[in-house]
């Protein structure tokens, strides 16, 4: 007998508010995530079909399916107790310090049932949980459960249909996790092994749930990025950008205060900021796309307080590839702004 899989099509509906991506940049002026540097899974769900399940993604348990939100492609949940595993091709693929990015959205009708998970595993057990919801954000591990506050602008009814960018920092024993452009909550210390990961979530019928631009990377330590700048080139993978467009993504705050903090540390330093793509697209829009990348970036540190004299900037669009633009992966790894020394 075959076994039948329907996949349910689910749309977010127009929202008041354009949610996150609306927000001034000044709101992320004290933001202090910094991105790991070291792509290791990254999905924008550009290449999967709507109406499809995900490409790059293994289905545990229960049902979800690709599908249009506003300009770009989300994954929807549409079964109870849902799991699912990002598609990486090294077994245990989480390093000892990483980090986790993504965007949300849970409809008003979830009430105080949770939204989205991540479960960070050891073998088939989730070491690690951390839960999204209305009012708090959830932290389970061996022994313990700590409950973040939600800011004001996240609780309650305000924290239903809209997007929120949450990003999770592991560093050994320490995990902080950001709802927006807040702390939410801090895990000190806390012993678990984990090597991989799962997202999750619970649908209820009718109610969208639905997750995008999911990114895990290795790395996120600040002073690491110092030791880049003067050494003579800073490769970075946490400065991010509207779909095809030069506007920079507040959530990217986090990077560009700890780059203008060492550049106002080190006045004499002075860089050429450099714009990559990956080889999708026409060739010439990509050299532009990433020259007007680059010039955000140069504007947005000089709103920063940085002289401009001290930045130049150049598109390079696909000509300079860290990896083989055959694979997903490579393509991720691709898609970066570089920081390189000027004598």
């Amino acid at each position: 007998m075959k076994k039948v899989i329907i996949f349910l099509l689910l749309t977010i509906p127009p929202m008041g508010g354009r949610g996150l991506f609306a927000q001034d940049l000044r709101a992320y002026q004290n933001y202090d995530f910094v991105a790991g540097d070291k792509i290791i899974f990254s999905d924008d769900f550009t290449d999967s079909q709507e109406g499809e399940f995900g490409t790059h993604w293994k289905l545990k348990e229960g049902q979800a399916v690709v599908n249009k939100s506003g300009d770009e492609k989300a994954f929807f949940i549409t079964k109870f107790y849902t799991k699912l595993a990002p598609r990486v091709k090294t077994p245990a693929y989480l390093p000892k310090e990483y980090t986790i990015e993504f965007d949300a959205y849970l409809d008003a009708g979830y009430d105080s049932n949770p939204g989205i998970r991540i479960m960070l595993m050891n073998g088939d057990e989730a070491s690690v949980t951390i839960e999204t919801s209305r009012d708090y954000t959830t932290f389970y591990g061996p022994g313990t459960q700590l409950n973040g506050d939600n800011p004001k602008d996240l609780l309650g009814d305000d924290f239903f249909n809209k997007w929120i960018h949450y990003a999770v920092a592991v560093k050994g024993g320490q995990i902080k996790v950001y709802a927006n452009q807040n702390r939410v909550l801090t895990v000190p210390e806390v012993e678990f092994k984990a090597t991989t990961l799962l997202v999750s979530g619970d649908y209820s019928d009718g109610k969208p749930m639905a997750f995008k631009n999911f990114k895990l990377a290795a790395g996120g330590d600040q002073n690491l990025i110092g030791k880049a700048f003067t050494d003579g080139k800073y490769i970075s993978h946490g400065i991010n950008f509207d779909v095809n467009k030069s506007i920079i993504k507040p959530t990217s705050m986090g990077e560009l205060n700890a780059i203008a903090k060492i550049l106002k540390e080190n006045s004499a330093l002075k860089v050429e900021i450099g714009g990559h793509t990956d080889a999708d697209g026409d060739d010439t829009s990509n050299l532009k796309l990433s020259e007007a990348r680059a010039f955000s970036v140069k504007n947005q540190l000089i709103t920063m307080g940085i002289d401009g004299s001290r930045l130049s900037t150049r598109g390079y669009g696909e000509t300079k590839p860290l990896a083989p633009n055959t694979t997903f992966e490579g393509k991720a790894e691709n898609r970066r702004v570089e920081f390189v020394k000027v004598n």
